[in-house]
């Protein structure tokens, strides 16, 4: 019983982590653009948007990572079999990298937040999408498990990224054109 309860605050604090995970991304793309706007506008602006991140990093992401973490690890605690399985090693693989960009986040909160802006709005979106590639790829791998082969799989996340890539340049041709 306890592991269905466990399971369940698992699956939100996943949904409240990539909502942190995708929001964040998407004010540091505005807060690069407000850059470009005139004085007074950016740094009102600017001002309200070291605001929000901080709220949101500590707040919502932060938080619901740390929980992700340990709610896991008392389901592993309490069925460690999982760890047997090649479906879960490769979901772990693809958690660990999950990890790695949060913290990747976060050094581009801590620059953010200083007011250094080292990477580009067009190179953030593209880089927002990475959450969404780890997270097709995780619930995908835990839903599906035995049922497809890892060479379809890896295949299907590939395209899926391309796909994504190619959404992108679409959008940024677009903006261009109407700019």
């Amino acid at each position: 019983m306890y592991f269905l309860y466990t399971k369940a605050f698992h699956l939100i604090f996943i949904v409240t982590w990539f909502a942190g995970l995708f929001y964040i991304v998407r004010l540091f793309i505005y807060h690069t653009e407000v850059q470009e706007k005139e004085d007074a506008e950016k740094t009102i602006l600017s001002n309200q948007f070291v605001i929000m991140e901080k709220r949101l990093w500590y707040g919502i992401t932060w938080p619901s990572a740390i929980l992700v973490l340990i709610s896991a690890l008392v389901m592993l605690y309490h069925s460690p079999g999982f760890l047997t399985q090649a479906f879960m090693h490769v979901k772990l693989a693809f958690v660990l990298g999950l990890y790695l960009y949060h913290l990747y986040i976060h050094k581009l909160f801590v620059q953010i937040q200083s007011g250094s802006f080292k990477m580009s709005s067009n190179k953030l979106r593209v880089f927002n999408e990475l959450a969404t590639i780890f997270l097709v790829a995780i619930v995908f791998i835990i839903i599906l498990r035995d049922q497809i082969s890892w060479l379809w799989g890896l295949l299907g996340i590939f395209a899926f990224a391309f796909l994504l890539w190619a959404a992108i340049s679409l959008y940024k041709r677009s903006r261009k054109k109407s700019d």
